[in-house]
């Protein structure tokens, strides 16, 4: 029987689903440690979401992937987002915090403008942050200023105070995810080999013919993240995006073919990807400096 999927559209909605009272009717901080146990649950999210959970406490859904989750971790959800928790059908008493908050609630203040830049609220559960004990003792601290804003009686000051200390904590994660990005050298760089290896057998493969262009989200999916953690993983390793990173192995590439084989350059662009050859023209002498004709003539 397929689990029947919960709808939170408000922070309200979310607060009487962890049987806690609505003291902010746009954000709120709950403390997992203070709810009932629960067996398992799939909800749509039209709210933003920060989990931080102490303990392994069940499988956490993402869309359709599940996640293991450890000590310390947090976990991003934004509005139109499907996640879930499957206990396998134990009951468990979760443990940690969430702070959840309304797109309503940001809209028109710096931090709505800014939101997207914390792409991280973009990557899918197997990319969550993972904190240091000082790092979750940071992290708490921020919810704790949040929580206490929430509980006082709200003035003029609360939503400028609230919403800085939001962006504080996400700026604290902002960082801690330069960190991680940092401290998992050795695995970023098999993915960096992956995705290189991936390029070659793309065009290997003659691939562009059928696919077109190879991109950022076909890459991504193939290796198994999401674009912008795939994106933001290739910018720390490489010190370029993930687009001029393809660019250079498809000009690489191009500058073979056009040395190696006696074939028109409109053929050449078709068995890369480009749909029309003018585009594949700009792109290289943009890259080389020259047309592919022109190079063709000096090598």
């Amino acid at each position: 029987m397929k689990q029947q999927m919960e709808r939170i559209d408000t922070v309200s909605q979310y607060n009487d689903a962890m049987g806690v009272e609505t003291k902010h009717p746009l954000v709120s901080v709950i403390n997992f440690d203070e709810i009932p146990s629960y067996q398992q649950f799939r909800r749509y999210m039209g709210i933003y979401a920060i989990f931080l959970k102490n303990i392994k406490c069940g499988d956490i859904r993402y869309g359709c992937q599940p996640y293991d989750y450890e000590d310390g971790t947090l976990v991003f959800i934004s509005p139109g987002q499907v996640y879930g928790i499957d206990s396998k059908g134990k009951r468990i008493k979760p443990s940690g915090r969430a702070l959840v908050f309304h797109a309503d609630f940001i809209a028109g203040t710096q931090l709505g403008k800014i939101i997207k830049d914390y792409k991280f609220f973009s990557y899918a559960v197997n990319e969550a942050l993972h904190l240091s004990k000082k790092e979750r003792a940071t992290i708490n601290d921020c919810l704790n200023k949040i929580a206490t804003e929430i509980d006082l009686n709200i003035d003029k000051h609360s939503k400028t105070l609230i919403l800085s200390n939001i962006e504080l904590f996400l700026n604290y994660c902002m960082r801690y995810y330069d960190r991680q990005f940092i401290t998992r050298n050795h695995a970023n760089r098999d993915i960096l080999a992956r995705f290189e290896n991936l390029l070659n057998e793309y065009f290997k493969e003659g691939l562009g013919s059928s696919l077109g262009l190879p991109t950022v989200t076909y890459c991504a999916e193939q290796l198994n993240l999401s674009a912008n953690y795939f994106g933001d993983l290739i910018k720390k390793e490489t010190d370029t995006t993930a687009l001029d990173y393809i660019q250079l192995k498809l000009i690489e590439e191009a500058k073979e073919r056009i040395a190696m084989f006696n074939k028109p350059i409109n053929e050449i662009a078709d068995e890369l990807g480009f749909k029309y050859q003018q585009h594949f023209t700009r792109l290289f002498k943009n890259k080389v400096g020259l047309t592919p004709m022109e190079y063709r003539t000096l090598i």
